[in-house]
């Protein structure tokens, strides 16, 4: 049985799984050592598989109408009722207050990642009180004397480094860096995940920091403290840094600090090759391939190694045709690997280990 940093939980995610707003809780469906996750809550889905309903593959974990049903059917006990919404601007429901407080009242514990914060909520801090369990707002500002600021101590360290940035904002540039360490894993090698958001910290990364929480002065020190942490601690032969938004997302510009904080000796560039627009932005184009990579370049120095398609809009037929055709337009390998794994992947990059 595998060890779980915090307890059993319960997914959140009324009316948004299987959309954008629902990536945190794609994110603990897949993946997550922090949480034993028993079962999802968005009566969209109800009775049917997370895993099924997401990428295809039945994992076991259940999809239920709401807490009360779940706590019906799921064989334990949950402790932590995770709040796995993305919305645009981080904001909290109204109608979900109500799930949370009944999650409260029966004694759980409830963790959330939105900018909204349960902590500022003089009723739901009360209850919890009464209840004994706690309220973690994952994205609130540690603080100051908890931050680091940039020292240039990120030169020390001698393991490759690699950047998964994306074309746009929620493209899935997390989960394909929790792929590649897990597949330099399997190949005997020791990897490291740096989580920059709060969903990569509830998915259990142990060095991670989460950068739209942060204070704009710290952000790269925050960063460089991860990255270090990890190479001090853990002797990786490789650190995958994960990315936030893109550097042309008029909503949610990000990856510039990572280029010059992280100091990657590469990047991997996710891309979704059937948006044509920002995601949640009707109206403003998504800057290229090309366009994007020679950003990437110029801004950074650092060379762009291949390309990781999210094949959303697509059928699997398709994918193996399209990143056919990115390679040709971008002289650059391109793999999907959410479908098919990423040890192709990993045997281009082990050439480039230190």
């Amino acid at each position: 049985m595998k060890n779980v940093i915090d307890g059993k939980a319960l997914v959140y995610c009324e009316g948004a799984f299987n959309t954008p707003n629902g990536k945190t809780g794609h994110g603990l469906v897949r993946f997550t050592e922090r949480y034993k996750i028993l079962g999802v809550l968005d009566s969209n889905y109800a009775g049917q598989d997370a895993g099924e309903v997401l990428d295809g593959k039945p994992n076991g974990v259940s999809v239920y109408k709401d807490l009360k049903t779940a706590l019906e059917n799921v064989a334990e006990r949950p402790q932590y009722l995770v709040i796995g919404l993305a919305p645009d601007g981080g904001r909290l429901p109204i109608e979900a207050k109500s799930a949370i407080k009944n999650a409260l009242e029966l004694g759980m514990n409830v963790d959330s990642g939105l900018h909204d914060f349960l902590s500022n909520d003089q009723e739901l801090v009360q209850l919890a009180k009464e209840k004994g369990v706690t309220i973690r707002d994952i994205r609130k500002t540690p603080d100051r004397d908890k931050l680091h600021f940039f020292t240039g101590d990120i030169e020390k360290v001698d393991c490759l480094k690699l950047a998964v940035l994306g074309t746009d904002s929620a493209l899935g540039k997390r989960t394909t860096a929790w792929i590649l360490v897990h597949a330099f894993r399997d190949a005997g090698k020791k990897a490291e995940m740096i989580g920059t958001g709060r969903t990569a910290w509830m998915q259990g990364a142990k060095y991670s920091m989460v950068m739209d929480s942060c204070i704009n002065d710290f952000v790269s020190g925050e960063i460089e403290h991860a990255v270090v942490s990890a190479w001090k601690n853990e002797d990786p032969d490789v650190i995958v840094i994960e990315g936030q938004g893109s550097l042309m997302n008029p909503a949610y510009p990000g990856g510039f600090e990572i280029l010059a904080a992280g100091r990657p000796d590469f990047v991997i560039l996710q891309h979704a090759p059937k948006r044509l627009e920002y995601d949640g932005f009707p109206g403003y184009r998504l800057h290229s391939l090309e366009e994007q990579i020679k950003a990437i370049e110029v801004i950074s120095g650092r060379e762009v190694i291949a390309i990781t398609v999210n094949h959303e809009g697509m059928t699997k037929e398709e994918i193996p045709e399209i990143c056919k055709k990115i390679t040709l337009e971008t002289k650059l390998p391109a793999y999907d690997v959410l479908e098919y794994g990423a040890k192709e992947l990993v045997d281009l990059l082990r050439e480039k280990l230190k």
